[in-house]
């Protein structure tokens, strides 16, 4: 089932490590990179045989031979950017959690050289989201929490989130 936006936190940053399947999520070349004309940014998480894996197309960012651009620039809150370190880029050796419950579910997409993910548009029960308070606001613990989307006596809800970020001493 599809879940309802989570609500808003404050001055913490979102993060996911699996996503359930159906989740599409979308990849965005960084400033100054363009991605090849008609290469499709997005990728889906799909359930297999072997477990769940993400669906690739090939997607590249090159850089910008005219760096002249006009347009004004959006600061998004909910960004995630991959980590750089180089990784398999066969999904099946994505399933690095060895827990067996994790078997139905995506770990993180494979990094694409000057791109971030940004996440889902959507969310599916069984998404677990990460949060942690930015920098500055994280004077009181806890400082990091997760919510989990679920389904409860038939209604899909977040779980409840234990922490608040302030700067308040």
């Amino acid at each position: 089932g599809k879940c309802p936006d989570p609500p808003h936190t404050e001055f913490a940053d979102v993060t996911a490590e699996m996503y359930p399947p159906e989740t599409k999520l979308y990849y965005h070349c960084d400033p100054g990179y363009d991605r090849k004309s008609g290469a499709y940014r997005g990728i889906e998480c799909k359930r297999e045989q072997q477990g769940a894996v993400w669906t690739y197309t090939s997607f590249e960012c090159f850089e910008k031979k005219n760096l002249l651009s006009t347009a004004p620039t959006v600061k998004l809150e909910l960004t995630q950017k991959p980590e750089r370190e180089p990784r398999s880029p066969a999904p099946q050796k994505q399933e690095d959690f060895s827990e067996s419950k994790q078997k139905g579910f995506c770990g993180p997409p494979k990094t694409v050289p000057h791109a971030s993910i940004k996440l889902p548009l959507k969310y599916y029960v069984g998404q677990v989201l990460h949060f942690k308070c930015q920098t500055g606001y994280d004077k009181r613990p806890p400082t990091s929490g997760n919510r989990t989307c679920k389904e409860v006596d038939g209604k899909i809800i977040w779980t409840p989130l234990d922490m608040r970020c302030t700067n308040d001493s």
